[in-house]
Order: structure tokens, then C-alpha cells, then sequence
């Protein structure tokens, strides 16, 4: 079985959990006897091809024959992203993006035969155009390669998923890693909500990373129920345990890491800090992420007066993050709405506690992680303190959120894909 997919990101080049699960997916898809060929838009020659071929969509030329797909493009109405994509962007892209957009410039949306695109691969303010030309580039893909099945990951590949399907009949799954809800709460960037129904509602299968994001799917979306599945992402274990630091100093740190942006709840953490800090001085806090929010959570921290024990990183990639959970005492992710939370699995697989939202999807599958409300302030200073200042309970949550992640391999969340594939090409042939 070879399957087609499509993705935004792939190691070492990843900007949050979704370059992460499709790396993880593809590894467990080669040991259940898939091959993958992984579609991106602009690859630098430095992924991990052990699993997969990664096709970049940088090097297809587009030709006459992709006419179909360009017509279908173009009724499509694409603009510069709005401020409802700020959670991809630091403080700096984000202010350049608010003057294009004061200064109310927009670029128009334009498909041509017969030329190389060349793809940032970024969350920039021409994303959207982005977005179509791969799509466009994804039906050249098509036409070139054999595969038996389209698999596309988030709503910045749906449009490449359909074209492919468009043009050759095949089975297309759409996988659902975070909706726009997700991102942006009820203030939603309306453009991506329609790409991401287009997407779903051509789709033969809806994977969602959670049965939260399943409801939301159904609900929000008006997707059939009969064609949403739920298969739960999971952790990669290699290189999560085992990592040697230098501390420098004494205190315990707890840590957040994620994009620093509303979904992720990152003013909750902030709160919480200068809670438990009155009562466990001897603690810093460290936040390791970049977006949108980070020079607000900044003032935030100057304004508690916790500065000088509060430590911002930036954005933190591969070796990096698992020195900064080889660090760290206690890991906490209070999102306010997270879709799956891979970070969780892996800072269990590095025997640290952890403190997780109930808003999220990983809540589903994991008995032994401290869960608060992420608006819960208060319970959550109580259990980092808990945490901080009985080992005993420290100790537990350890032993059992190790033993409990150990269960959660991406083979299995990968077996039940190939089981979606199968299912698929099954019905296809009757």
C-alpha cells in the first residue's frame, strides 16, 4: 500500500506538534508496511528520509495538464491572512502584518502554467496564496506518481488533498490535527473555516487527533459523524530519556512550552506562577515558545513582579526541547482549547510531572496527569505546589505517567490509520 501525503512541515524544520505527528505517523506507517510518499512545500534536503520520500514541491514544474485544478482554484476567493493566523507569527512578523493590513494592501491571487513555484513553507502574510499554488502543484503530483490512497494533514493541505483526488479518483483522508476554533475561538478567520469544510466535506475520511476535536468537527463543521474517526495521536521515544544537564542553579523550574499564543493559555501559567511563588520562593518558572502573545506575556511578568524568577526562552526545536524537560521539575500546559497536547507525552517520557487542561484532547487517554481547568488558577498553583513540595506525590506521577505513556506508540495510532486505509480501498473496489 503507498499512500500520497501531504504536509506543511516535517523534522527538523517544525514550528509546533504538527511537524512532530506527522513524523511520528509516517515512522509508524513504514513498520505497518506503508510507504509514504510526504509532499512539502519547500524542503532544504536535511529531513529524515529513513521512513519516507519527501517530495518538495519547490522542484514541480506546473503544466497544462493541471488546467482543471486552476479553474477550480480560482472560484475560490484567497486574500493575505488576517490577524486570525497570529498565532504562527512572532511579535515582529505580527506588527509588519498589522501595517500591510492598515494600510489596507492586498495582493492579488494569481495561478500560472507552466512555472516552479518557490514555497516559503511559512506562516507568513502570503499564505494563503501559498496555500493554492500547492494545491495546484499537488495535482501535478498526482498525474506523476503511483499511490493508492491521499492523505492530508490540517486545513494548509486540504486544497492540495482535493485537487490530487480531483484528478485521480482516489481515496482522500483529511486529518484534523487543530480547527479554527482551536486557533482563534469564536473570533474565527472565516476563510480557513471554509477551506477547512471544502476539505472535510470532499473528504472519504475525517481523522480527528481527539474526540474533542471530533464534536467539534460534527459540530461546528457539519461533517457526517459516519465518516469522523478519532485515532489519538502518540509519543516518539527516541532521545526523551536518559539527556544529561548542567542545572546552574538550585531552584526548581517549572516549565511551559508551546506557542505563546491565546489556545495555548500561557497568561493562566503566568498567573499561577505568581501564586505559587509567594508560598515556594525557591522556584522559577520558564516559558520556552514563541507567538503572537510573547512581548504581552512579557509586560505581564514585569507587571506581577515576578520577573526575576520567570525566564522567557524563545523558540526551542529538537535537542533543545528535551534539555529544557530534562530541566524541569514540573511541566504544565494550560490550553484553552488543545486538540490532542503532544508535549505532555513527551515530558512524561522524560519522568517529569505533569499538570494538563482539561480542555484537551490528551486528557482523554491519560489517567495519571494532574488536571485543572485551564481558568482554574488557583488549582493550578495548588498542584504545582503539590508537586513542588511533596517528592512522594512527585515520585507517583512519575512512575505512573511513565508507565502509562510507555502504552501510547505511534505504531498503533499508525495501525489504525492503515485500518482506515484499508477499509477505504475495500469499498472503493465493490
Amino acid at each position: 500500500m503507498k499512500v500520497l501525503m501531504f504536509g506543511w512541515e516535517f523534522p527538523p524544520h517544525i514550528s509546533g506538534g504538527l511537524g512532530t505527528a506527522c513524523y511520528g505517523l509516517t515512522k509508524g506507517l513504514v513498520n505497518n508496511d506503508v510507504e509514504v510518499l510526504f509532499v512539502m512545500p519547500s524542503a532544504t534536503g536535511d529531513e529524515d528520509q529513513t521512513s519516507v520520500r519527501i517530495i518538495d514541491a519547490s522542484d514541480i514544474e506546473v503544466s497544462e495538464r493541471c488546467s482543471n485544478v486552476k479553474d477550480f482554484l480560482e472560484k475560490v476567493q484567497f486574500i493575505r491572512i488576517g490577524s486570525n493566523m497570529i498565532p504562527y507569527v512572532d511579535p515582529k512578523e505580527f506588527s509588519e502584518m498589522m501595517t500591510h493590513l492598515q494600510e489596507g494592501q492586498i495582493e492579488d491571487f494569481k495561478l500560472g502554467i507552466g512555472k516552479k513555484y518557490k514555497f516559503s513553507g511559512k506562516y507568513g502574510t502570503n499564505l494563503m496564496e501559498e496555500v493554492a499554488r500547492y494545491a495546484l502543484v499537488a495535482g501535478e503530483i498526482a498525474m506523476s506518481n503511483d499511490f493508492d490512497i491521499i492523505h492530508a494533514h490540517d486545513w494548509l493541505t486540504y486544497l492540495a488533498g482535493v485537487a490530487a483526488k480531483r484528478i485521480t479518483g482516489k481515496p482522500l483522508v483529511v486529518h484534523m490535527h487543530a480547527t479554527e476554533f482551536d486557533r482563534s475561538g469564536q473570533n474565527i478567520n472565516t476563510e480557513v473555516y471554509d477551506i477547512e469544510r471544502i476539505g472535510m466535506r470532499e473528504a472519504d475520511v475525517v481523522i480527528a487527533v481527539s474526540h474533542l476535536t471530533r464534536n467539534i468537527v460534527i459540530n461546528k463543521y457539519g461533517i457526517n459523524p459516519e465518516k469522523v474517526v478519532t485515532v489519538h495521536n502518540a509519543v516518539d521515544f527516541q532521545g526523551f530519556q536518559n539527556v544529561q544537564v548542567d542545572r546552574g542553579v538550585p531552584e526548581k523550574i517549572v516549565t511551559f512550552l508551546g506557542r505563546i499564543t491565546y489556545q495555548k493559555g500561557p497568561e493562566y501559567f503566568i498567573e499561577a506562577a505568581k501564586k505559587v511563588i509567594k508560598n515556594y520562593p525557591d522556584v522559577r518558572f520558564v516559558m520556552a515558545g514563541n507567538g503572537d502573545l510573547l512581548n504581552r506575556c512579557i509586560r505581564h511578568v514585569a507587571k506581577l513582579k515576578i520577573a526575576d524568577r520567570f525566564h522567557f526562552t524563545g523558540f526551542l526545536k529538537g535537542a533543545e526541547v528535551k534539555e529544557m524537560f530534562a530541566y524541569s521539575d514540573v511541566y504544565v500546559m494550560p490550553s484553552v482549547s488543545e486538540p490532542f497536547g503532544i508535549s505532555p507525552l513527551e515530558a512524561m517520557r522524560s519522568n517529569v510531572p505533569v499538570i494538563i487542561s482539561k480542555q484537551s484532547g490528551v486528557a482523554e487517554v491519560l489517567k495519571h496527569a494532574i488536571k485543572v481547568d485551564f481558568w482554574d488558577i488557583d488549582a493550578m498553583a495548588d498542584s504545582i505546589y503539590g508537586l513542588l513540595s511533596y517528592p512522594a506525590l512527585s515520585k507517583m506521577a512519575v512512575q505512573n505517567g511513565l508507565e502509562e505513556v510507555n502504552s501510547l506508540k505511534w505504531d498503533g495510532a499508525a495501525y489504525s490509520v492503515k485500518e482506515i486505509y484499508s477499509r477505504l480501498l475495500k469499498n472503493k473496489k465493490k
